[in-house]
């Protein structure tokens, strides 16, 4: 692994889970960690439960675009987080790869959406102290 890690972040639409991962990371391990997000059939925007969710908390993922998951974000990551994406997401030897199961944001009301906030939150702590780094506090 690279002295800085890349994670990227995959579920379906990169509208909910993965972009509030992404933010998450950002949010917890700063420019340490390149942090990237893409979804096998990506929607036209975030989802705007999720955007409410994260901005409780002081995280602005508003102008987060949804992005096509490409072979080569897959195969420039050192960790690749699946959500719900199924077989959709390229294997490459040599990439670590997690898949999180995690209730889909979609179509969901604000309360079940902080729950799945939280959750993810608690995954990212994790993975940022498996990458050996330390989680920022605020």
């Amino acid at each position: 692994m690279a002295d800085r890690p890349s994670v990227l972040f995959v579920c379906v639409h990169n509208a909910g889970r993965s972009q509030m991962a992404a933010a998450w990371l950002t949010h917890l391990a700063g420019d340490r960690v390149e942090v990237r997000s893409a979804g096998s059939q990506p929607a036209d925007a975030v989802n705007p439960v999720a955007v409410e969710a994260m901005a409780e908390l002081g995280i602005d993922i508003a102008a987060a675009t949804p992005r096509v998951l490409t072979d080569d974000a897959v195969q420039t990551s050192d960790v690749v987080i699946t959500m719900g994406c199924g077989d959709a997401c390229p294997f490459f030897p040599g990439t670590r790869y997690e898949d999180w199961v995690l209730t889909d944001p979609a179509g969901q009301g604000l309360d079940v959406v902080r729950e799945v906030r939280d959750e993810i939150r608690r995954r990212v702590e994790d993975l940022v102290v498996s990458l050996d780094l330390e989680v920022r506090h605020d």
